[in-house]
């Protein structure tokens, strides 16, 4: 794991498409901000581990890999951004 600090409006690049952004910064928590194409999926952890617990008993082992396969095609919004979750 790569651990960085940055500051506020800072950006962290991953590969060419990908821009990582620090927009605020406040006691105990950070407001970040993540560029990405349409075609990547972003979705919060905590968000994840509660699709990966609703489909337990449909899939055997639940993983990234196969909770993504699980969504392709289909549209998951967050309250926010249209593509991000």
């Amino acid at each position: 794991m790569l651990v960085l600090t940055r500051k506020a409006e800072e950006t962290i690049q991953i590969g060419d498409d990908i821009v990582i952004k620090v927009i605020k910064t406040s006691r105990g928590t950070v407001k970040i901000g993540i560029d990405a194409p349409e075609h990547i999926r972003v979705m919060r952890g905590e968000l994840l581990e509660k699709v990966a617990a609703a489909l337990t008993p449909a899939l055997p082992e639940p993983s990234v890999s196969k909770l993504a396969d699980h969504f392709k095609g289909t549209q998951v919004l967050s309250d926010q951004y249209p593509h991000v979750a």
